[in-house]
């Protein structure tokens, strides 16, 4: 729903912050806006809340009117209410937050979104509106889930080596880690089962791959886990 020509006094909006990872890098699921305000400019894909939807629901729709992104699980995060955040009124948003393996989606660009891309989250210097404080409100938030749950389920492929996992918590901290110490610890976590099987079509020696306890795994989140790095 564009915000048309009218100028309003209060709104209320959804944003949905999308975490994916590829190839080393932790990214995020950006628009790029082909209306005013902050036409041709990156943004999250958001919208204004319509007046006979709940939040929940108009994050979905927002999602998928603006990427064809569905079936995702969205958590919400926090409410951004800074009066000047809009330049056409007052409005409220609530952030959503997922992550999601990028394989397992087709995006497209659609309504006022000129284009839809993943961008590396480190690469990322400025955003429409308020929309980078955002992302690294989320960006926080994920960086402290790790320590107290396992992730990892909804980002990497089906099967993995270790180092891939090891550079999913590198890209998600920003921070070196160290190789014994973390398969140390994310084997004590009993989440991860070997499939005896080798990585195929590399030029280095072929790791062993693995793949989540998908029980286990469920069980880590809702338990929570001790995994400080």
């Amino acid at each position: 729903m564009p915000f048309g020509d009218n100028t309003f006094k209060t709104a209320f909006s959804v944003d949905n912050i999308i975490f994916g990872f590829d190839k080393d890098h932790l990214k995020i699921l950006l628009i790029k806006r082909k209306e005013e305000p902050f036409a041709g400019q990156w943004a999250l894909p958001g919208d204004i809340v319509r007046p006979d939807e709940d939040l929940r629901d108009s994050a979905f729709r927002v999602l998928d009117q603006l990427t064809g992104v569905t079936d995702v699980h969205l958590e919400q995060v926090f409410t951004f209410g800074k009066v000047d955040r809009h330049p056409k009124g007052r409005v409220i948003t609530v952030a959503y937050y997922s992550l999601i393996n990028i394989a397992d989606v087709d995006i497209r660009a659609a309504s006022f979104a000129e284009k839809v891309a993943w961008k590396e989250v480190r690469s990322i210097e400025s955003l429409a509106f308020d929309h980078f404080k955002i992302m690294h409100t989320c960006l926080s938030k994920l960086q402290r889930d790790v320590k107290y749950k396992p992730i990892g389920f909804e980002l990497l492929p089906k099967y993995f080596t270790l180092t891939e996992l090891q550079k999913l918590y590198e890209a998600v901290l920003e921070a070196d880690l160290d190789k014994r110490n973390f398969r140390k610890k994310i084997l004590k976590m009993n989440i991860l089962h070997t499939t005896h099987e080798l990585q195929s079509n590399v030029a280095h020696r072929p790791a062993k791959l693995f793949a989540f306890d998908k029980e286990k795994y469920e069980e880590a989140k809702k338990n929570g886990v001790n995994f400080e790095l």
